[in-house]
Parts: structure tokens; sequence; C-alpha cells
């Protein structure tokens, strides 16, 4: 990782011009980056995951035989760290570098957070002593590229918060003279200009982990312990073969096992190759954030990684601070730095408070910054570096695989010590000691090698690896469905969703908003052009454009072409069918105060001084809201009379019954006694909020999205309650819910001020009902989330705003918005919605229970085949004294079921069948009762007749067993009958419940090739390496009768289907719509329908 090099102590102070003072922005004495602090964190995260409690290593090496599955049981979020380190100490494994490659890097984490203490101190140490200077050794190059200032004076200004230092060069002009940079027209874009930019202060990124060749995932898949055995072992009878039976005819066997390995690890390479690829592509759009700056006097949106030093960006409420800046201007900006100095509290930025930090977060207003540090050149590119190699959580479902496959091992273990000591029991027993030969040792190494290969078969590595090949797989699937998932988890967990809160505007509708109706001058008005039908007054008129185009965040560029949110677009739009110009309004006034809009708040406000030197206060927002603040109206007559509540309130309920969104405008011209006496207006000054004039409330259609309703109507049917949490009117809110289905017959509807007055124990009662809550904070959003969950639901909820975090974080599962959605909110979601549909949030869940769905396929298959193959050769070496399956058979058996049956059965995509039954529960048991049917059945249907084909083989098949070439004749027939059953009961664990296991299957690609390259590398083993492989050629004869044996599988596994066992029902699911409705609701203040 890229380190910044040491920096000189010696110093100067300088006079004030802006090329003398450069250097007198240098850095502390002594100050080194946190990168090169000598890190504990390393020594001490590896201490804890190698002892355990008792600090004994006999203890650590017995936590895999002495776990139980309780050990591999994890929440999906927040998941403390000693249980972390401890279901990894107990897990039986082969190959840690396989099993563990997907898991989080607990030792980088734990080195990521001391490194952000350390930034911490670090600020409060600068703090306390004041600031010390050094020479900048990166001046030089700056000033030789025509800059006044280097990296190091850049930085030492913004992360030491040096005021004096930023008078002495001429505050943020004097900054932006000497960077060649405007800050009202930003940077020109040149591209000569960016490229000298980027070579004095580097771009801005950060290094990041290599990406590995597919060699390291070889030598990876080479790491399994039993793989090195076996090579051994192979080895062993290469030599000792050679010795004994001549180069001609003694290297087979050893060959064999060596090709065998060979085999192994080259598909495990690829396939673990092609995931990684995956995830490389998914985390590349997960770090895709674009931000507005100015550039050439126009804004433009871009990526982070391309704003440069000297930049002009602009900051608005929920972004992440991309860079180290300055304030330019702004308005009520409130900063939260607690993830680089530790301050829980936020901080207002403004001109006296200038300096923000890159990494911290835009709690509230809005601004424009001047961007003076990026990438490595910042503390927050330091700590983002270490962040890379820190990796994701585990999943819940990989952990508890890594739990199934420790216990399954477990008995591998037992059963493969037990068919070496049978072996070699019944070797030594008809054997002459006296005269023991290089045959008898080869004998050795070869029951050796089989007991190796029963824990290389018995061991199911391939279980969690499934897990993450399924996400993989799922990942790039749901990329398509305009749904990018950020942790792994979420993915599966979004399988068990049982409720869904769900925002309206965006979400269940277009977002694309336009005014249709409009309370104006005491009239509903429709047709809203600048016309002499609409009969407004040329006063009244002024005045409500004023109110337009002053109160928002949004603007009109060159004349006609709006930017702005989707609220914002519409009233600006409005205001230029009315036929006002944006750029006149705002050069005949001053803005000189700005409360900008919050969530919270749900209005906004702005002070604008008149060219008389009168004041004038603007409101907007909820239209009751604005409604409350008011005393007057204008009238009918222009002039403004004492309002009316009753015609407004019918007013405002009637748009809000046509499911239109209300605001209202309103505006007061303040007396001198209001206006600060030195003129000047902070973002302390308070802004007058009382005995207002309403000019007009305004009725905004936002469509419902095509296709909500019907994916309302399939989560109704999947078990999943759907709820509406949104900031508007009770009335438009309801009016939503029952245009898509989700305000139903008997359900209840609430406001967000009456919800928060209720007792948990109310709330409790009413949530099974609850369908809408309207006028609703954030706060009441995580109180509901949290609710839920206590209920024992598991919660899905969406968000955009930044007070949407808390909710995100608290929730099973959080969906932000890509569109709306700001960035504070996606970092604290699990699921960026990217369409920010309703309808991807329903493909989702559908792709979540797939995802757990697969795997369940997956295990019920790899543990048949393991509980076949450890029967078969046990009960085979007590009786004949050998094993039916050679080393080199259980190998390919192992491929089969393990890299191959998860490609093949871990891919299948999903089908609207899986929308069709309850979710499952919170602490339902993975491997369910249905699944244990289908594995027991298929056993003994496969032990039976691999016991009927040692027994009668060679009579069904027509031919003598007797000697050593029959013995090979019958065992390759037990071989080839044993693989064709696994290949059709991979066709059987296509659906665990449904007689049709051959619905789409020949769209399928993967599975069908997965099918026709074992069938295909089958016949290569039988017929062509009959010495490797230890069999014979078989007739076509053989092979119809093998193939037809195998497929007896199919109509077993209809059979065992047909046998009834009892269904679980889910803790937390769903009873259905109409279950929900029974009991009366007792709460005040909510409505029924």
């Amino acid at each position: 990782m890229a380190q910044p090099a040491p920096r000189p102590s010696a110093s100067t102070d300088e006079g004030p011009s802006v090329a003398q003072a450069a250097s007198s922005l240098s850095m502390p004495a002594g100050r080194t980056s946190s990168a090169a602090f000598p890190s504990s964190a390393s020594t001490t995260s590896r201490r804890r995951c190698t002892s355990s409690g008792a600090g004994n290593l006999w203890t650590d090496l017995a936590l895999p035989f002495t776990a139980s599955i309780n050990d591999f049981d994890v929440n999906n979020k927040e998941e403390d760290v000693h249980k972390m380190e401890k279901w990894r100490r107990s897990s039986l494994v082969l190959n840690s570098a396989r099993r563990f490659r997907y898991t989080a890097d607990l030792e980088s984490k734990s080195q990521l957070s001391l490194s952000q203490l350390r930034v911490a101190i670090t600020a409060v140490e600068r703090f306390k002593r004041g600031l010390q200077t050094a020479q900048d050794s990166s001046l030089p190059a700056a000033q030789a590229e025509g800059f006044s200032y280097g990296t190091g004076a850049l930085r030492q200004l913004v992360e030491g918060q040096d005021g004096k230092a930023l008078e002495r060069v001429g505050g943020v002009q004097g900054v932006a003279r000497g960077l060649g940079s405007d800050l009202t027209a930003g940077l020109s874009g040149s591209k000569d200009d960016l490229d000298r930019r980027v070579r004095v202060y580097g771009s801005n990124t950060y290094p990041e982990k290599p990406f590995k060749g597919f060699f390291s995932y070889v030598w990876d898949a080479m790491q399994d312990l039993t793989l090195i055995i076996l090579a051994i072992c192979a080895t062993l009878s290469l030599v000792v073969g050679v010795v004994t039976e001549g180069v001609a005819e003694g290297w087979y066997d050893g060959a064999g096992i060596l090709l065998s390995i060979f085999l192994v690890v080259s598909v495990t390479a690829t396939s673990d190759y092609r995931q990684a690829l995956q995830f490389s592509e998914l985390d590349r759009e997960k770090k895709k954030v674009s931000m507005d700056v100015v550039r050439g006097g126009q804004r433009v949106r871009m990526s982070i990684y391309d704003i440069v030093v000297g930049d002009v960006v602009m900051l608005a409420t929920g972004d992440v601070v991309p860079a180290d800046g300055l304030f330019i201007s702004g308005y009520s900006l409130v900063i939260d730095e607690s993830s680089m100095t530790g301050e829980s509290l936020p901080l207002q930025k403004n001109s006296e408070s200038p300096f923000l930090l890159s990494g911290t977060k835009v709690q509230d207003g809005s601004a424009t910054m001047l961007v003076t540090g990026v990438g490595m050149q910042t503390e927050w590119g330091s700590l983002m570096a270490k962040l890379t190699d820190a990796g994701d959580d585990e999943t819940p479902l990989q952990v508890k695989l890594n739990g199934v496959a420790t216990l399954v091992g477990r008995l591998g273990l037992v059963v493969a010590v037990l068919v070496f000591l049978v072996l070699m029991g019944r070797q030594l027993a008809s054997t002459d000691l006296a005269h023991w030969g290089m045959p008898d040792t080869l004998k050795v190494v070869d029951n050796f090698a089989v007991a190796v290969t029963i824990i290389v078969v018995a061991v199911p590595e391939g279980l969690p690896l499934a897990v993450t090949l399924s996400l993989a797989f799922a990942m790039k699937r749901m990329m398509s469905d305009k749904a990018l998932v950020r942790k792994l988890a979420a993915c599966e967990t979004m399988g068990s969703a049982t409720t869904i809160c769900s925002d309206k505007t965006g979400t269940l509708t277009a977002n694309q908003m336009t005014v249709v109706q409009a309370w104006l001058q005491g009239t509903v008005v429709a047709t809203l052009t600048n016309s002499p039908q609409v009969g407004l007054s040329p006063a009244f008129m002024a005045l409500l454009l004023q109110s337009i185009f002053t109160c928002t965040t949004g603007e009109v560029q060159q004349g006609t072409h709006v930017v702005g949110s989707p609220t914002e677009s519409a009233l600006l739009t409005l205001g230029l069918r009315l036929g006002g110009s944006f750029d006149e309004v705002r050069a005949g006034v001053e803005v000189v105060r700005v409360d900008p809009f919050n969530s919270k708040r749900k209005r906004m406000a702005v002070v604008v001084k008149l060219p008389d030197g009168t004041h004038r206060v603007h409101w907007k927002g909820a239209a009751e809201i604005i409604l409350g603040m008011c005393s007057t109206a204008v009238g009918r007559d222009g002039m403004a009379a004492p309002l009316t509540h009753g015609e407004l309130d019918a007013t405002i309920l009637s748009f809000a019954n046509s499911a239109l969104r209300t605001l209202s405008v309103a505006y007061r011209d303040l007396t001198p006694a209001e206006v600060p006496a030195n003129g000047v207006w902070t973002d302390d000054t308070p802004v007058p909020d009382s005995g207002l004039t309403l000019l007009g409330v305004v009725g905004i259609k936002d469509p419902l999205r095509a296709g909500v309703a019907e994916a309302v109507q399939l989560c109704k049917t999947a078990g999943i309650r759907v709820r509406m949490v949104t900031g508007d009117n009770l009335n438009t809110g309801m009016a939503i819910a029952r245009e898509c289905g989700i305000l139903t017959e008997g359900g209840e509807a609430i406001e967000g001020p009456k919800f928060r007055t209720l007792t948990r124990a109310q709330m409790k009662e009413l949530l099974p009902r609850l369908q809408v809550m309207a006028r609703s904070s954030p706060t009441d959003k995580h109180t509901m989330v949290n609710c839920l969950r206590e209920m024992g639901e598991v919660v899905a909820v969406t968000g955009d705003g930044t007070n949407d975090a808390p909710a995100l974080k608290e929730a099973d599962i959080g969906l932000a918005m890509g569109i709306a959605g700001t960035e504070v909110a996606k970092e604290s979601a699990d699921v960026i919605i990217m369409d920010d549909n309703f309808s991807s949030i329903v493909n989702v869940a559908k792709w979540g229970r797939s995802v757990y769905t697969n795997i369940q396929k997956f295990v019920q298959f790899q543990l048949t085949v393991n509980i076949v193959a450890l029967v078969t050769n046990f009960v085979s070496a007590c009786i004949t004294g050998s094993a039916p399956l050679t080393a080199v058979q259980l190998l390919w058996v192992n491929l089969i079921m393990d890299t191959l049956g998860a490609l093949a059965l871990a891919t299948e995509p999903p089908t609207d069948a899986l929308m069709l039954k309850p979710p499952v529960g919170r602490r339902t048991p993975f491997i369910s009762s249905i699944m244990w049917r289908n594995i027991f059945g298929q056993s003994l249907f496969q032990l039976a007749l691999m016991a009927a084909l040692q027994v009668y083989g060679d009579k069904l098949f027509g031919f003598s067993a007797v000697g050593e070439e029959g013995m090979l004749h019958l065992n390759t027939i037990i071989f080839n009958t044993f693989v064709f059953c696994q290949v059709f009961n991979e066709i059987n664990s296509r659906s665990m419940e449904e007689l049709d296991v051959f619905t789409g299957i020949l769209t399928n690609s993967v599975f069908v090739g997965i099918m026709l390259v074992t069938v295909f590398f089958q016949a290569v083993l039988v017929q062509a390496l009959g010495k490797f492989a230890s069999t014979v050629p078989l007739s076509l004869h053989d092979w119809l009768l093998c193939v037809g044996l195998g497929a007896i599988a199919l109509p077993v596994g209809a059979l065992v289907k047909l046998i009834h066992v009892p269904a679980r029902t889910a803790p937390g699911a769903s009873a259905g719509p109409r279950d929900s409705l029974r009991e009366p609701l007792i709460a005040n203040g909510a409505e029924r329908v």
C-alpha cells in the first residue's frame, strides 16, 4: 500500500503575499501518516484467532470435533467479532485458502479501526498543542506547473484547520488564485489543465488490492490438506509400483491419482477464478459515485474519481464529502465528522469554519467547496486503502453451512479411519508377515489413499463455497434487474423477508411530478398557463413567481432547462408555464438566508433582500404545515384576507383524495426589528415562521409506476406484507396505497405524530394491521422497524434520505434508492435499487429465495452422495476386504458432487413458483424435513442397488466375477451405475417437492452443460483410462444397463416425494393478508378502511 513520504521539519514564517505565504502552510513537525504507525492490531488479531478462551493449543485443535451447530449461528448484521472468530476456529477445514476466501479479514478490520482512532487522536493533539510548521518538499514541483501550493501545504491547511494561515494567503479566494481556479466558474475542464493537476496533486483514487491471476487460484486449490496427502501417496505408489512391477505397468495407479488431482485442481481453480471476475465487476459497480461539479461555469455530473484539486464541488444533504476542501458558500451546512475525528456531535461549517474533510458526511444544508486535497493526499484515502483489504462479512448461510460441513466431516473422518483399520486388519490377517514384500507395501499405500480420499469426499468443502457461487451468480443477474447488492448477506436474507416497509415517492410512484391543480387567489385552477383565462392579477403573479424561483434548491439553465429534484422541477416548471423568467426574478432580489428542507421539518424558507432594501421571507412545504403558519391568504380580489380554514382544508383533502401531493407556498414582509441590526444573516439567525400570507396550494401528480400493483399482489401471495411509509399527506398516501393494492379493506392508516404517541404495546397491537403511515419522520420509520423485528418479522425497508440511515441499518435488509438516494443512505444500505422501482425490490426477494432454495437443492444432492459413498465403501470393506470405489473414482465422484454439482444446482434461475410459498423463518432449520425425506429415500435406494450389484451384478450383466479381471469388471459396473445414479439424482434435486423436475431444464444451459460434461468424462474414464481409473471398458449392453439402473432414481425420487412429511411454519412468517385483520384496533388515531 502506498504511504506518504516523511516530511522534513524545518519551517519559517513568511510574509502575506500569496507566493511567499505558500511555505507557511506546511505540515506539523514530525507528523506521520496513520499508514506509517507501527500497529499492534495484526499481532492482537492473530492471537485472538488462534487461541481459545482457555489459551490452550490442544483446546483449539479439538474445537472442530467438539463444537456444536449453535457455534455456527450468526446474525446477518453487526455480529460480535469474537463469535466470528470462534466459528472459524470451530470449522473442520481442509483448505482454508478457499474456505475463508470470501469472509471478512478481521485483522484488516482491526487495523482499520485503530487507524481511525489514530486520526481522531492526532486531530485532538493538533488542537491542544497548536500548529507547528514544516517545509513543504512538494512545493517546487507545484510551482514548476504554475501553482502556488504543494500537496503538503494544502493538506496541513485543511487537516490542521489552520484559520490564521488561511487568512495570511487571502482566505478561500487566495487559495483559489494559487490553484488557478475560479470560485464561481470552477476549472476550465481542458484536458491539459486536468492532466497537470493530476501530475502535481494526484488523482482522487487510492491503491486497491491487485486482482489475483488464474494461477493464484490454482495455488489456492492445491492447499487442500487431503490433496497434498494424496499427492504424497500417489508419489509413493508410483515409486513402489515401478520398483515392483516395472515401468511398463507399475506407474498407472500413482499416475491415475495424480491425474485426478490435476483435474480436481483445474476445475476448482477455473470455477473460483470465474467467481472472482464476477465479484470484481460488482465491486466496480459499487464504487460508482457521482457528484455535481462546476466546470466552465456549468453544473455537470461526474464521477468522484474524476475530481481534481481546484474543482468547485456542490454539496447537498446526504452527500459524502469526496475530497478535502474549503467552504466557499452555502446555507446551514452541517457536517458529521465522526468517521474521521471521532467528534460525535455534528459541526456547522461556514466562512468562519471552512475546513471540510474527505469522507465526512453532509447531515444538513447545502454548499459549494473548493477541493484542496484528493486521494492518498487525504487521511480518508489512507483509511480507504486499508479498507479495501478487509472484505465483506460472511453471510449467515455461509457460516451455517460451515457448521454442516464440520459435522458431516466428523462422520467422514470416523468412517475413513474405520475403513483403513478394516482394510489393514484383513490384509494383515491374510498376509504372512515373514514374507512381507513391496507389493504388500503398495497395498498399504493404496488402502491409505482410499481412506484419505474418503475424507476428501466426506468433508464437504463445497457447501459454504456453493453459497458464494450462488450469490455471485445471483448478484450478477440482479444487476440486470436493477439491483446492486452491497452486502452478500442481504441477498440471502431478502429471501426470508416477511414485511417490506416502502417509501411512496419514486418507489411506488414514477417520481415524474407535474403540477396539475392549484388553489390560487381563492380559486382552484386546473389550466396552469399564463393566459387571461387563469385570471391571476399581475401583482399576485409577481409574488408567486418570486416565491417559486427563490425558495428552491433547483435552478433553470439556459432559460428552459430545469435542474433539481422532481418536486423542485415540478414547481419550477409551473413558474415557467406561468410565463416567469428564473434569471430575471433571481437578478431582482438577493437571497440572504436559506433554511433548507429536510424530512423532519418538511418545509424550507428563504429570506430575500428586495431592491428597496426591505426583506421578505418565502416559505414552502407540506400543505397543512405551512397552512398552520399562516394567518391570511390572498383572495379572489388579489388582496390578503383572514384565512378561512374550512375551504382550504376541503381543497387540500380534495387534492389528496385524487392522489395528488399537496404543497403550500406563503410569504411575509419582514419588519425592521426582524432584520439583524448589522444586516448580516447567518445560519443561526431565526427565520420568522408565523403570521404568513398564503399564496397558494398546489396539487402535484406523481403517477403510479407500471407493474407496481402486480408486484404488491405477488408479495401478498408470497406471504410478504407491504406497508407504505411516506412523508406525504395521509389522504394522499391512502389514495396511492389503494391504487396499488397496499391498503385493503380492514387495513389501518395512521400519521407519524399520532404513531409516536402510542405506547410500545399499542404499537405492537397496531402493526399487524397497519398498512399506511403518513407524515412519518425518520424516527417513526426506525421505531416501526425496531418493533416489527421484536415481533419476529424479517424486515426490509427502503430509504433515500440521510435521516433514513438509522432505519436502513436497523432493518434486516436496508434498500436504498439509486436515483433519489443520498450517498449516506446508500452507504447504510445492503442493496441499492438502481431504478428506484418497487418491482425491483420484489425481484430481489425472488432472487433471495432462489439463492436459499438452490443451496438447499445442492446440500440435498451432496449429502445423498456422501451417505451412499461412505456406507458403500465401509460395508464393502468389512464384507469383502476391498473398497469398490478406488481413490481415483472417489476423486471423480467428489468433483461431480462438489464443484460441478454446485455449478449445476446453485445457479438455477428463480421461478414464479418461489413466490407462491411463505417466507423462511428466522430460526427455521436449514435442512428441512422435506430434504431429509429426499436424502434418506434416495440413499436407501442407491445403497440397496449397490448391495444388489455387489451380490448379483455378475448374474444380471451376464459375466463371471471370479478372479481379478471379473472383480474389476464388477467394480467398474458398480462405479458406473453409482455415477449415473448421481446424474439422475441431480436432475431429481432440481425440485424438492414437485414431481415434474424437467420444467425449464433446456433453458438452463449451465445445468445441461454440466450434465453433458459429466457423462462425457465418465465415458472417457471407463472406456479410455482403465489403467488409471481401475476400470475395464464396458460393452453397449453394459452401458445401457448401467444408465437404466441409474435412471430408476427418477421414479424413486417421484415416489419419495409422495410421502407426506409435516410442514414447518416459519416463525414470524406472514399468516396471510386476511388473517392479520382479525383483531379490532384499540389504539387511538388510526383510521380503518
